[in-house]
Parts: structure tokens; sequence; C-alpha cells
């Protein structure tokens, strides 16, 4: 099989769309706004793409997305050609499998097993009373860094993102507890990923995230048909909660950062 390099929205897309629940955040940067930030690489034979990766250039770390559901030879024998053109440095989210293999070519310090996981029961989410979230614009910006800062400093907010209409809170004593928005926000392809999911700790235990989880996805439902999330495996309050308003797991993988060997 050949290594190539993908420029093509429709063969790209249409290798994605063999299974759109687990590359979510791939057809999110189909999208006009991202698309220029993303290089796409694939190993192919005559019949058709047969494994393909995502590099994403638009932050100042290149992160590379090469995941699966099992283990696949096409895949890792794609990795293991990418490992002489990709960066000397990058982030990654790849199979857990594909690990050993670039081991030979990069220093890997691994961040821990994440799920992916897909909304597939769709009904659940309209159980859910979310009459006190509220819908967050760029107004309320200075208020989301302050619980960022003060619940998840490792978020990855894009303020940006506040202009998709697509995040929300809720609050208690006047003050923002709870909010969750979308990484991921692509209406043209039918897609969305929820991020950036937090409590204020003293505010934990009170079901405000689901509240907010159970929003966002019945607002992004009259938009996009998949919807997704990852979540750290060691993070499991919050897969119940997931669980509970109808996602399911359906994939893991690695976050790592990759540094060549001299």
């Amino acid at each position: 099989m050949d290594l190539i390099s993908l420029h093509e929205r429709e063969q790209i897309r249409a290798y994605l769309s063999r299974d759109r629940a687990l590359h979510v955040y791939e057809i999110g940067d189909l999208d006009p706004f991202f698309w220029p930030r993303t290089v796409w690489y694939g190993l192919s034979d005559a019949a058709a793409v047969q494994a393909l990766a995502l590099l994403y250039i638009g932050v100042e770390t290149p992160v590379l997305l090469a995941v699966s559901r099992s283990e696949s030879a096409a895949l890792q024998a794609l990795a293991e050609r990418l490992a002489a053109v990709l960066p000397a440095r990058l982030y990654a989210h790849l199979a857990p499998w594909l690990l050993e293999p670039l081991s030979a070519h990069y220093h890997i310090a691994d961040h821990g097993t994440y799920h992916k996981m897909a909304l597939t029961d769709t009904a659940s989410v309209g159980t859910v009373d979310t009459s006190a979230v509220e819908q967050l614009t760029p107004a309320h910006e200075q208020e989301l860094l302050a619980l960022y800062a003060h619940s998840y400093p490792a978020n990855s907010f894009d303020p940006r993102m506040l202009h998709t209409g697509h995040y929300y809170g809720v609050r208690r004593d006047g003050r923002l507890a709870c909010s969750g928005g979308v990484h991921v926000y692509a209406p043209d392809e039918r897609v969305a990923a929820l991020g950036n999911i937090t409590t204020a700790p003293e505010q934990r235990g009170q079901g405000l995230a689901t509240q907010v989880v159970a929003a966002l996805c019945q607002r992004l439902l009259r938009e996009v048909d998949a919807i997704g999330l990852n979540v750290s495996a060691a993070n499991s309050a919050a897969q119940r909660c997931y669980t509970r308003l109808g996602f399911s797991h359906i994939a893991d993988y690695n976050e790592c950062t990759l540094e060549r060997k001299r």
C-alpha cells in the first residue's frame, strides 16, 4: 500500500463516514474554519483508502489523531510510515496499540487512557429538567475563565467557541457553578463534540453537569446527528453521568506527547 497525502474533502469524508461516531473530531475538521489547519495522510491500495490519520496544525504543538475501534494492521503500517515525516515534537491521540511501534522513533510521555463516547440513546437527554440552565454568550467569557481557573485549570477552552451559541451554565447564589460546551461544532457536517464540562468543586454531586450536558445535547440535536466526547478513563463520575444521558463507550485511545529520538 502507498502512503499518500489527501487533499480532497469528499475522499476524506467518504473514509470517515464509515464510522461517524468514532471520527466526530476529524469530521468536524472538514469544516471550512478548521480545514486550512489540517494535514491528512492515508494508506491506500488500488481499491480505496485503508487507513487515515489527521495532523492538526492550528495550535502551537501539532496534534496527531490516529484512532480505531480495534487493532488495524493498516493503521499501524500508516503510523510507522508517518514516523519519518511527522514533526519532531507533537501531541497525539493514539490507538493504544500504536504506542509500541512509535516508541522506536519517539520518546513517548503517556498522559493516560481516554474513552471515546457517542450519544446512542437520544431519548435520555430529553427526560432531564434543564429549566435552570442558561445559554452563555461572549459576554460571559470572563466568568467562564474564572470558573475554569478554579475547577478545571487544564481546560482547552477557546473563547471563540462561545460564538457557536453552544455553551451553557448553571448558577448557584448568582455565580456560575457549572458549565459546558463544544470542542467541535460543524453543523454543515452534522457533527459536534462536547468539551470543557466542569463543576466547581464545592458544588459537585448535585447533578449540575447532568443538566448542562442534557441542555447541550437537546439544542445540538436540532442541528447535528452525531454527538461525541472524550473522557478520561480515570474519571468514573463523568462516565456515569454521560452513560445515564445515553452515551456509549465506543473506543479507547491514549493521549501522549511525542519527542523524536536523536
